[in-house]
Protein backbone atom coordinates (compact mmCIF):
# COMPACT_ATOMS: atom_id res chain seq x y z
CA UNK A 1 0.00 0.00 0.00
CA UNK A 2 1.21 3.49 -0.88
CA UNK A 3 -0.05 5.92 1.76
CA UNK A 4 1.32 9.47 1.92
CA UNK A 5 -0.54 11.16 4.78
CA UNK A 6 1.77 14.19 4.68
CA UNK A 7 0.02 15.27 1.45
CA UNK A 8 -3.17 13.18 1.36
CA UNK A 9 -4.17 14.44 4.82
CA UNK A 10 -2.57 17.88 4.60
CA UNK A 11 -4.55 20.80 6.08
CA UNK A 12 -6.18 22.75 3.27
CA UNK A 13 -4.24 25.94 4.00
CA UNK A 14 -0.93 24.08 3.69
CA UNK A 15 -2.12 22.33 0.53
CA UNK A 16 -3.00 25.66 -1.08
CA UNK A 17 0.43 27.02 -0.21
CA UNK A 18 1.98 24.02 -1.97
CA UNK A 19 -0.31 24.44 -4.98
CA UNK A 20 0.49 28.15 -5.26
CA UNK A 21 4.23 27.48 -5.19
CA UNK A 22 3.92 24.77 -7.84
CA UNK A 23 1.60 26.87 -10.01
CA UNK A 24 4.15 29.69 -10.12
CA UNK A 25 6.87 27.23 -11.10
CA UNK A 26 4.68 25.58 -13.77
CA UNK A 27 3.69 28.88 -15.36
CA UNK A 28 7.34 29.95 -15.59
CA UNK A 29 8.36 26.53 -16.96
CA UNK A 30 5.65 26.60 -19.64
CA UNK A 31 6.42 30.21 -20.64
CA UNK A 32 10.15 29.60 -20.96
CA UNK A 33 9.99 26.28 -22.78
CA UNK A 34 6.72 25.98 -24.79
CA UNK A 35 6.35 28.45 -27.70
CA UNK A 36 2.55 28.02 -27.64
CA UNK A 37 2.32 29.27 -24.06
CA UNK A 38 4.87 32.03 -24.54
CA UNK A 39 2.91 33.37 -27.53
CA UNK A 40 -0.40 32.96 -25.66
CA UNK A 41 0.84 34.80 -22.56
CA UNK A 42 2.49 37.56 -24.60
CA UNK A 43 -0.68 38.07 -26.62
CA UNK A 44 -2.69 38.94 -23.49
CA UNK A 45 0.15 40.84 -21.83
CA UNK A 46 0.72 38.32 -19.06
CA UNK A 47 4.08 37.35 -17.59
CA UNK A 48 4.52 34.47 -15.12
CA UNK A 49 5.87 37.00 -12.62
CA UNK A 50 2.42 38.64 -12.63
CA UNK A 51 0.91 35.55 -11.00
CA UNK A 52 0.40 36.25 -7.30
CA UNK A 53 -2.75 34.38 -6.29
CA UNK A 54 -5.17 31.72 -7.56
CA UNK A 55 -7.56 34.38 -8.86
CA UNK A 56 -4.88 35.45 -11.33
CA UNK A 57 -5.24 32.10 -13.09
CA UNK A 58 -8.61 33.15 -14.51
CA UNK A 59 -6.78 35.78 -16.59
CA UNK A 60 -5.25 33.00 -18.69
CA UNK A 61 -7.05 31.40 -21.64
CA UNK A 62 -7.96 27.73 -21.65
CA UNK A 63 -5.94 25.04 -23.38
CA UNK A 64 -7.95 22.59 -25.50
CA UNK A 65 -7.43 19.34 -27.32
CA UNK A 66 -7.46 21.34 -30.55
CA UNK A 67 -4.37 23.21 -29.34
CA UNK A 68 -2.55 19.92 -28.84
CA UNK A 69 -3.58 18.69 -32.27
CA UNK A 70 -2.55 21.98 -33.89
CA UNK A 71 0.95 21.48 -32.43
CA UNK A 72 1.15 17.81 -33.43
CA UNK A 73 3.27 15.91 -32.79
CA UNK A 74 5.79 17.46 -30.40
CA UNK A 75 5.12 21.20 -30.47
CA UNK A 76 3.71 21.28 -26.92
CA UNK A 77 6.67 19.54 -25.30
CA UNK A 78 8.71 21.55 -22.79
CA UNK A 79 11.81 19.35 -23.09
CA UNK A 80 13.86 18.16 -26.08
CA UNK A 81 12.91 14.82 -27.54
CA UNK A 82 16.07 13.15 -26.21
CA UNK A 83 14.71 13.67 -22.68
CA UNK A 84 11.44 11.87 -23.51
CA UNK A 85 11.38 8.23 -22.41
CA UNK A 86 7.74 7.39 -23.21
CA UNK A 87 5.20 8.60 -25.77
CA UNK A 88 1.47 8.01 -25.51
CA UNK A 89 -1.42 9.48 -27.47
CA UNK A 90 -5.12 10.05 -26.94
CA UNK A 91 -7.61 7.35 -27.83
CA UNK A 92 -9.58 9.67 -30.11
CA UNK A 93 -10.68 8.23 -33.44
CA UNK A 94 -10.95 11.40 -35.53
CA UNK A 95 -8.26 13.82 -36.60
CA UNK A 96 -4.72 13.86 -35.28
CA UNK A 97 -4.23 12.32 -31.83
CA UNK A 98 -3.13 14.33 -28.82
CA UNK A 99 0.49 13.34 -28.19
CA UNK A 100 1.72 13.00 -24.61
CA UNK A 101 5.39 12.77 -23.69
CA UNK A 102 6.94 11.73 -20.37
CA UNK A 103 10.37 12.32 -18.88
CA UNK A 104 11.85 9.82 -16.44
CA UNK A 105 10.65 12.01 -13.56
CA UNK A 106 7.16 12.16 -15.12
CA UNK A 107 6.98 8.35 -15.21
CA UNK A 108 8.07 8.12 -11.58
CA UNK A 109 5.43 10.68 -10.59
CA UNK A 110 2.75 8.90 -12.63
CA UNK A 111 3.60 5.50 -11.15
CA UNK A 112 3.41 6.89 -7.63
CA UNK A 113 0.08 8.64 -8.29
CA UNK A 114 -1.46 5.44 -9.62
CA UNK A 115 -0.04 3.52 -6.66
CA UNK A 116 -1.73 6.01 -4.34
CA UNK A 117 -4.98 5.70 -6.26
CA UNK A 118 -5.15 1.90 -6.27
CA UNK A 119 -4.13 1.86 -2.61
CA UNK A 120 -7.03 4.06 -1.57
CA UNK A 121 -9.34 1.74 -3.55
CA UNK A 122 -8.08 -1.20 -1.49
CA UNK A 123 -5.29 -2.88 -3.49
CA UNK A 124 -2.56 -4.36 -1.28
CA UNK A 125 0.66 -6.30 -1.66
CA UNK A 126 -0.19 -9.87 -2.61
CA UNK A 127 -3.18 -9.00 -4.80
CA UNK A 128 -3.28 -10.49 -8.29
CA UNK A 129 -4.41 -7.75 -10.69
CA UNK A 130 -5.72 -8.58 -14.16
CA UNK A 131 -5.54 -5.66 -16.60
CA UNK A 132 -8.17 -6.03 -19.32
CA UNK A 133 -7.44 -2.66 -20.90
CA UNK A 134 -5.76 -2.80 -24.29
CA UNK A 135 -2.04 -2.06 -24.15
CA UNK A 136 -0.83 0.52 -26.64
CA UNK A 137 -0.85 4.30 -27.05
CA UNK A 138 -3.82 4.48 -24.66
CA UNK A 139 -2.50 5.39 -21.19
CA UNK A 140 -4.86 3.24 -19.13
CA UNK A 141 -3.13 -0.14 -19.23
CA UNK A 142 0.46 1.05 -18.83
CA UNK A 143 -0.41 3.60 -16.16
CA UNK A 144 -2.18 1.08 -13.98
CA UNK A 145 0.40 -1.61 -14.70
CA UNK A 146 3.33 0.21 -13.10
CA UNK A 147 1.27 1.68 -10.26
CA UNK A 148 -0.02 -1.76 -9.30
CA UNK A 149 3.48 -3.18 -9.39
CA UNK A 150 4.74 -0.42 -7.09
CA UNK A 151 2.08 -1.38 -4.54
CA UNK A 152 3.30 -4.97 -4.71
CA UNK A 153 0.47 -6.57 -6.66
CA UNK A 154 1.21 -9.30 -9.20
CA UNK A 155 0.09 -7.92 -12.57
CA UNK A 156 -1.45 -10.04 -15.34
CA UNK A 157 -1.03 -7.91 -18.50
CA UNK A 158 -3.60 -9.85 -20.52
CA UNK A 159 -4.84 -6.75 -22.40
CA UNK A 160 -8.38 -6.46 -23.76
CA UNK A 161 -10.61 -9.01 -25.47
CA UNK A 162 -10.55 -12.82 -25.64
CA UNK A 163 -13.03 -13.02 -22.80
CA UNK A 164 -13.02 -16.80 -22.40
CA UNK A 165 -9.26 -16.65 -21.87
CA UNK A 166 -9.73 -13.80 -19.40
CA UNK A 167 -11.98 -16.08 -17.37
CA UNK A 168 -9.60 -19.04 -17.62
CA UNK A 169 -6.77 -16.95 -16.20
CA UNK A 170 -9.00 -15.58 -13.47
CA UNK A 171 -9.64 -19.14 -12.37
CA UNK A 172 -6.11 -20.49 -12.84
CA UNK A 173 -4.12 -17.50 -11.56
CA UNK A 174 -6.43 -16.56 -8.69
CA UNK A 175 -7.15 -13.02 -9.88
CA UNK A 176 -8.31 -10.78 -7.04
CA UNK A 177 -8.50 -7.39 -8.80
CA UNK A 178 -10.05 -6.68 -12.22
CA UNK A 179 -9.09 -3.56 -14.19
CA UNK A 180 -11.29 -2.75 -17.21
CA UNK A 181 -14.07 -0.53 -18.49
CA UNK A 182 -17.32 -1.04 -16.56
CA UNK A 183 -19.13 -2.25 -19.68
CA UNK A 184 -16.48 -4.90 -20.32
CA UNK A 185 -16.79 -6.09 -16.72
CA UNK A 186 -20.46 -6.81 -17.35
CA UNK A 187 -19.58 -8.59 -20.59
CA UNK A 188 -17.18 -10.81 -18.65
CA UNK A 189 -20.07 -11.65 -16.31
CA UNK A 190 -22.29 -12.54 -19.27
CA UNK A 191 -19.69 -14.83 -20.84
CA UNK A 192 -19.08 -16.48 -17.48
CA UNK A 193 -22.77 -17.27 -17.24
CA UNK A 194 -22.69 -18.78 -20.73
CA UNK A 195 -19.71 -20.93 -19.74
CA UNK A 196 -21.36 -22.08 -16.53
CA UNK A 197 -18.71 -20.46 -14.34
CA UNK A 198 -19.77 -19.62 -10.80
CA UNK A 199 -18.04 -16.27 -10.29
CA UNK A 200 -18.56 -16.49 -6.53
CA UNK A 201 -16.04 -19.33 -6.42
CA UNK A 202 -13.30 -17.09 -7.84
CA UNK A 203 -10.97 -15.03 -5.68
CA UNK A 204 -12.11 -11.75 -7.25
CA UNK A 205 -12.85 -9.10 -4.65
CA UNK A 206 -12.21 -5.67 -6.19
CA UNK A 207 -12.75 -3.87 -9.48
CA UNK A 208 -11.08 -0.66 -10.67
CA UNK A 209 -13.08 0.72 -13.55
CA UNK A 210 -12.54 3.76 -15.75
CA UNK A 211 -12.17 5.09 -19.32
CA UNK A 212 -15.93 5.66 -19.68
CA UNK A 213 -18.70 7.22 -17.65
CA UNK A 214 -21.00 4.98 -15.61
CA UNK A 215 -23.79 5.50 -13.14
CA UNK A 216 -24.49 4.27 -9.62
CA UNK A 217 -27.09 1.95 -11.12
CA UNK A 218 -24.41 0.44 -13.32
CA UNK A 219 -22.23 -0.08 -10.24
CA UNK A 220 -25.04 -2.03 -8.57
CA UNK A 221 -25.46 -4.12 -11.71
CA UNK A 222 -21.75 -5.02 -11.77
CA UNK A 223 -21.69 -5.86 -8.07
CA UNK A 224 -24.77 -8.07 -8.44
CA UNK A 225 -23.12 -10.05 -11.25
CA UNK A 226 -19.51 -10.17 -10.05
CA UNK A 227 -18.20 -10.86 -6.51
CA UNK A 228 -16.42 -7.51 -6.28
CA UNK A 229 -16.54 -4.04 -4.85
CA UNK A 230 -16.68 -1.81 -7.92
CA UNK A 231 -14.67 1.43 -7.67
CA UNK A 232 -14.40 4.34 -10.05
CA UNK A 233 -11.25 6.22 -11.01
CA UNK A 234 -10.50 9.09 -13.33
CA UNK A 235 -7.71 10.27 -15.57
CA UNK A 236 -7.07 11.48 -19.08
CA UNK A 237 -4.13 11.00 -21.38
CA UNK A 238 -3.41 14.66 -21.98
CA UNK A 239 -3.01 15.47 -18.29
CA UNK A 240 -1.25 12.28 -17.18
CA UNK A 241 -3.39 9.19 -17.61
CA UNK A 242 -5.05 7.29 -14.74
CA UNK A 243 -4.13 8.57 -11.30
CA UNK A 244 -5.79 11.99 -11.34
CA UNK A 245 -8.49 10.83 -8.91
CA UNK A 246 -10.07 7.70 -7.52
CA UNK A 247 -12.53 6.38 -4.97
CA UNK A 248 -11.62 5.13 -1.51
CA UNK A 249 -13.47 2.38 0.37
CA UNK A 250 -16.21 4.84 1.41
CA UNK A 251 -17.35 5.38 -2.20
CA UNK A 252 -18.21 9.05 -1.73
CA UNK A 253 -16.42 10.78 -4.58
CA UNK A 254 -13.02 10.42 -6.22
CA UNK A 255 -10.11 11.91 -4.28
CA UNK A 256 -8.17 14.32 -6.52
CA UNK A 257 -4.37 14.30 -6.30
CA UNK A 258 -4.38 18.03 -5.58
CA UNK A 259 -0.65 18.19 -4.93
CA UNK A 260 -0.16 17.43 -8.64
CA UNK A 261 -3.30 18.87 -10.30
CA UNK A 262 -5.08 22.18 -9.72
CA UNK A 263 -8.78 21.89 -10.53
CA UNK A 264 -11.44 24.40 -11.55
CA UNK A 265 -15.10 23.90 -12.40
CA UNK A 266 -16.39 26.22 -15.10
CA UNK A 267 -19.64 26.97 -16.85
CA UNK A 268 -18.94 25.26 -20.21
CA UNK A 269 -20.88 27.91 -22.10
CA UNK A 270 -19.34 31.05 -20.56
CA UNK A 271 -16.03 29.84 -19.09
CA UNK A 272 -16.97 31.40 -15.73
CA UNK A 273 -15.37 29.68 -12.72
CA UNK A 274 -18.02 28.11 -10.48
CA UNK A 275 -17.83 27.57 -6.70
CA UNK A 276 -17.26 24.12 -5.13
CA UNK A 277 -20.36 21.95 -5.28
CA UNK A 278 -21.62 23.44 -8.54
CA UNK A 279 -21.82 21.14 -11.56
CA UNK A 280 -19.84 22.14 -14.63
CA UNK A 281 -16.85 21.29 -16.80
CA UNK A 282 -13.66 20.15 -15.10
CA UNK A 283 -10.54 22.18 -15.96
CA UNK A 284 -7.11 20.94 -14.85
CA UNK A 285 -3.68 22.56 -14.59
CA UNK A 286 -0.70 20.27 -14.08
CA UNK A 287 1.58 21.21 -11.18
CA UNK A 288 4.53 18.84 -11.51
CA UNK A 289 4.76 17.65 -15.13
CA UNK A 290 8.04 18.28 -16.93
CA UNK A 291 7.46 17.11 -20.50
CA UNK A 292 3.94 18.40 -21.11
CA UNK A 293 2.78 21.12 -18.71
CA UNK A 294 -0.84 22.04 -19.36
CA UNK A 295 -2.44 25.29 -18.23
CA UNK A 296 -6.20 25.34 -17.67
CA UNK A 297 -6.89 22.29 -19.81
CA UNK A 298 -10.57 21.82 -20.65
CA UNK A 299 -11.36 18.16 -20.05
CA UNK A 300 -14.93 18.44 -21.43
CA UNK A 301 -16.02 16.20 -18.53
CA UNK A 302 -19.05 17.31 -16.53
CA UNK A 303 -18.77 16.85 -12.76
CA UNK A 304 -18.74 18.71 -9.43
CA UNK A 305 -16.17 18.89 -6.64
CA UNK A 306 -16.68 18.82 -2.86
CA UNK A 307 -14.19 19.99 -0.26
CA UNK A 308 -15.49 18.33 2.92
CA UNK A 309 -12.96 15.90 4.48
CA UNK A 310 -13.66 12.22 3.87
CA UNK A 311 -14.26 9.59 6.54
CA UNK A 312 -11.09 7.86 5.33
CA UNK A 313 -9.05 10.74 6.77
CA UNK A 314 -7.95 12.27 3.47
CA UNK A 315 -8.47 15.99 3.12
CA UNK A 316 -8.13 16.19 -0.67
CA UNK A 317 -11.11 17.43 -2.68
CA UNK A 318 -13.38 14.79 -4.16
CA UNK A 319 -14.98 14.89 -7.60
CA UNK A 320 -18.33 13.33 -8.32
CA UNK A 321 -18.84 10.75 -11.03
CA UNK A 322 -18.59 12.22 -14.50
CA UNK A 323 -22.18 12.55 -15.71
CA UNK A 324 -21.41 13.40 -19.32
CA UNK A 325 -19.16 15.34 -21.64
CA UNK A 326 -19.67 18.61 -23.36
CA UNK A 327 -18.73 16.91 -26.62
CA UNK A 328 -20.89 13.77 -26.32
CA UNK A 329 -23.88 15.83 -25.25
CA UNK A 330 -26.53 15.48 -27.92
CA UNK A 331 -28.88 18.30 -28.80
CA UNK A 332 -32.08 16.77 -30.11
CA UNK A 333 -34.83 19.22 -31.05
CA UNK A 334 -33.25 21.76 -28.73
CA UNK A 335 -33.04 19.37 -25.78
CA UNK A 336 -29.69 18.41 -24.21
CA UNK A 337 -29.35 14.63 -23.94
CA UNK A 338 -26.49 12.82 -22.18
CA UNK A 339 -25.93 9.07 -22.59
CA UNK A 340 -25.61 8.85 -18.79
CA UNK A 341 -29.27 9.88 -18.53
CA UNK A 342 -30.22 6.94 -20.75
CA UNK A 343 -28.17 4.56 -18.63
CA UNK A 344 -29.66 5.86 -15.39
CA UNK A 345 -33.19 5.14 -16.64
CA UNK A 346 -32.30 1.60 -17.75
CA UNK A 347 -30.59 0.62 -14.50
CA UNK A 348 -33.77 1.60 -12.64
CA UNK A 349 -36.22 -0.13 -15.02
CA UNK A 350 -37.26 -3.74 -14.55
CA UNK A 351 -37.17 -5.90 -17.67
CA UNK A 352 -34.22 -4.28 -19.45
CA UNK A 353 -30.44 -4.20 -19.07
CA UNK A 354 -28.12 -1.14 -19.13
CA UNK A 355 -26.89 -2.08 -22.61
CA UNK A 356 -28.08 0.41 -25.19
CA UNK A 357 -27.28 2.36 -28.32
CA UNK A 358 -28.55 5.82 -29.21
CA UNK A 359 -29.22 6.56 -32.87
CA UNK A 360 -29.92 10.14 -33.90
CA UNK A 361 -31.14 10.86 -37.41
CA UNK A 362 -33.00 13.61 -39.19
CA UNK A 363 -36.28 13.46 -41.08
CA UNK A 364 -36.60 16.61 -43.13
CA UNK A 365 -35.61 19.32 -40.67
CA UNK A 366 -36.63 17.41 -37.54
CA UNK A 367 -34.31 15.33 -35.37
CA UNK A 368 -35.35 11.76 -34.59
CA UNK A 369 -34.09 9.95 -31.48
CA UNK A 370 -34.09 6.15 -31.43
CA UNK A 371 -32.79 4.07 -28.53
CA UNK A 372 -32.03 0.38 -28.88
CA UNK A 373 -32.35 -1.37 -25.52
CA UNK A 374 -31.51 -4.96 -24.60
CA UNK A 375 -34.17 -6.97 -22.81
CA UNK A 376 -33.21 -8.66 -19.55
CA UNK A 377 -32.75 -12.38 -20.42
CA UNK A 378 -34.55 -13.33 -17.18
CA UNK A 379 -37.53 -11.31 -18.31
CA UNK A 380 -37.45 -12.24 -22.01
CA UNK A 381 -40.79 -13.42 -23.31
CA UNK A 382 -42.36 -14.26 -26.64
CA UNK A 383 -45.56 -12.51 -25.61
CA UNK A 384 -46.12 -9.58 -27.94
CA UNK A 385 -48.39 -7.94 -25.39
CA UNK A 386 -45.74 -8.09 -22.66
CA UNK A 387 -43.06 -6.70 -24.99
CA UNK A 388 -45.38 -3.94 -26.11
CA UNK A 389 -46.10 -2.99 -22.50
CA UNK A 390 -42.39 -3.00 -21.62
CA UNK A 391 -41.64 -0.77 -24.60
CA UNK A 392 -44.35 1.67 -23.53
CA UNK A 393 -43.00 1.73 -19.97
CA UNK A 394 -39.42 2.38 -21.07
CA UNK A 395 -40.52 5.06 -23.54
CA UNK A 396 -42.52 6.82 -20.83
CA UNK A 397 -39.52 6.80 -18.44
CA UNK A 398 -37.29 8.28 -21.13
CA UNK A 399 -39.83 10.97 -21.96
CA UNK A 400 -40.10 11.93 -18.28
CA UNK A 401 -36.33 12.21 -17.82
CA UNK A 402 -35.32 13.64 -21.20
CA UNK A 403 -38.32 15.88 -21.89
CA UNK A 404 -38.42 14.38 -25.38
CA UNK A 405 -40.16 11.24 -26.63
CA UNK A 406 -37.74 8.83 -28.30
CA UNK A 407 -38.56 5.79 -30.36
CA UNK A 408 -37.59 2.75 -28.27
CA UNK A 409 -36.64 -0.49 -29.98
CA UNK A 410 -36.29 -3.53 -27.74
CA UNK A 411 -33.61 -5.93 -28.96
CA UNK A 412 -32.64 -9.45 -27.94
CA UNK A 413 -30.32 -10.02 -24.98
CA UNK A 414 -26.61 -9.62 -25.87
CA UNK A 415 -27.33 -8.50 -29.42
CA UNK A 416 -25.58 -5.12 -29.09
CA UNK A 417 -21.84 -5.12 -29.74
CA UNK A 418 -19.49 -5.61 -26.76
CA UNK A 419 -15.92 -4.38 -26.81
CA UNK A 420 -13.10 -4.38 -24.25
CA UNK A 421 -12.63 -0.67 -24.91
CA UNK A 422 -15.03 2.24 -24.63
CA UNK A 423 -18.56 1.26 -25.55
CA UNK A 424 -19.91 2.93 -28.71
CA UNK A 425 -23.12 4.34 -27.33
CA UNK A 426 -24.02 7.00 -29.88
CA UNK A 427 -24.53 6.86 -33.64
CA UNK A 428 -25.29 10.31 -35.04
CA UNK A 429 -26.53 10.08 -38.63
CA UNK A 430 -27.48 13.72 -38.99
CA UNK A 431 -25.96 15.91 -41.67
CA UNK A 432 -25.80 19.70 -41.36
CA UNK A 433 -28.85 21.53 -42.70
Amino acid sequence: MIWEPEVECMPREKLQELQLERLKRTLAWAYERVPFYRETFDRIGFHPGDFKDFKDLSRLPFTTKDDLRANYPFGMLAVPLEEIVRIHASSGTTGKPSVVGYTRNDLNTWTNLVARMVSLAGVVKGDVAQIAFSYGLFTGAFGLHYGLERVGAAVIPISGGNTERQLMLMQDFGTTVLISTPTYALHIAEVAEDMGIDMKKLKLRLGLFGAEGWTEGFRKEIESRLPIKATDNYGLSEVMGPGVSGECEHICGMHIAEDHFYWEIIDPATGEVLPPGEKGELVLTTLTKEALPLIRYRTKDITSVMLEPCACGRTTARMAKVTGRTDDMLIVRGVNVFPSQIEAVLTETEGVKPQYQIIVSRRGYLDELEIHVEIDPDWFTDSYRNLEELERRVTHRFQTVLSIRPRVKLVEPRSLERTPGKAKRVVDLRTPV
